[in-house]
């Protein structure tokens, strides 16, 4: 602000501000938290593709007769089972009992929902593997194009209960279920082998479904987040948690300059300059509005008025999965054991058996 209309007094008040704000935006430029969050999501990427990489083997094996390289099945597969896991929640929750085919999927998605519920959706922002997709997808989409298109507001207020619906409808379906009637679905042929079924499913797309997931792609490319932000039912249900989680991200209007680098930053598109607390279900947690803030206390993750840091979350959502895994494993519920002749006889017909 000095120049040759500025008085020395006028100097020595806009200096120290100027100062401060250097500074500042040098501390912001050294936040690892983006970093650490970007690390966690090839991380836990990089264990699902070798998940995938083992099932598919271990599917394999039973397709060709019992030919080839044997793997064990992998049960962190069942993570990819969010219906059965549920249904699961729901026997197990009703009847007191562990059920005996899926549970580790249970495990996982009890997991997620604490992640939730302590830190907000940073299940969404650290770990699952489909948010880390289509983010990757989102930023490609603005490295071709040089930039993301923002729907309309009419728009994005019209489509954004669609997650909800569909939740809805998952919820409206299970729920109401009897435990008897849940039992005799996980016991059935198309239950006993629903991952196969979920592997077969992208193994061999039917034309709709190439051409629905073409459109999701391109989709993604084009707008930020779209799967997330429109049409995830699990991120819907993790985001009903997150509404009462004790963490929320606080801005400081004292400290506040009013620059809206926090909006801009924010892949939720959340107005985080415009609020005093960010309630919404749709913050994942990810702190980008938090790294991008240039003003040091004016925009944090607080509990109580205490501040989180970012590696906090990112700890609490691999630390929650990973004692999770650990409980599973040490109460002998994580393993799915089948006798060998009930793989054998159900594998190579998986095509057959349809939704009961």
């Amino acid at each position: 602000m000095s120049g040759p209309y500025t008085s020395r007094a006028e100097t020595a008040v806009y200096e120290p501000t100027r100062t401060r704000r250097r500074k500042d935006d040098q501390r912001r430029s050294r936040d690892l938290t983006p970093r650490l969050r970007r690390w966690g999501q090839v991380a836990f990427l990089a264990l699902n593709l070798w998940i995938g990489a083992e099932f598919y083997i271990w599917v394999r094996y039973w397709e060709r007769g019992e030919q080839g390289l044997y793997v064990s099945r992998p049960p962190g597969v069942e993570g990819w089972l969010p219906i059965a896991s549920l249904m699961n929640l729901k026997y197990w929750l009703v009847t007191g009992d562990v059920p005996d085919h899926h549970a580790a999927g249970m495990f996982l998605l009890v997991a997620f929902l604490l992640v939730a519920w302590l830190a907000r959706k940073a299940f969404c922002s650290w770990l699952c593997p489909i948010g880390t997709i289509s983010e990757w997808l989102w930023k490609l989409g603005r490295h071709l194009f040089g930039r993301t298109t923002r729907l309309p507001r009419w728009v994005d207020l019209a489509l954004r209960p669609a997650k909800y619906l569909l939740l809805g409808f998952f919820l409206w379906v299970i729920l109401p279920m009897p435990t008897a009637a849940i039992r005799a679905f996980l016991d059935s042929p198309y239950g006993l082998i629903a991952d196969v079924k979920m592997l077969n499913f992208f193994r061999f797309l039917s034309p709709t479904a190439a051409i629905v997931l073409t459109i999701l792609i391109v989709l993604s490319l084009l707008v930020q987040n779209f799967w997330c932000r429109y049409l995830c039912p699990y991120g819907a249900l993790l985001g009903l948690l997150a509404a009462i989680s004790p963490m929320r991200i606080r801005r400081n209007p004292v400290s506040c300059i009013d620059c809206g680098k926090c909006s801009r930053a924010c892949p939720s598109w959340i107005p985080v300059d415009r609020l005093l607390t960010v309630r919404t279900p749709e913050c994942t947690g990810c702190y980008e509005c938090v790294a991008g803030c240039p003003v040091r206390d004016a925009l944090g993750m607080e509990v109580r008025r205490r501040v989180v840091p970012g590696w906090v979350v990112g700890a609490l959502a691999w630390g929650i999965f990973l004692v999770l895994v650990v409980v599973a494993r040490a109460g002998g519920y994580w393993y799915t054991e089948l006798p060998p002749e009930v793989y054998r006889e159900l594998i190579p017909r998986a095509h057959l058996f349809r939704h009961p």
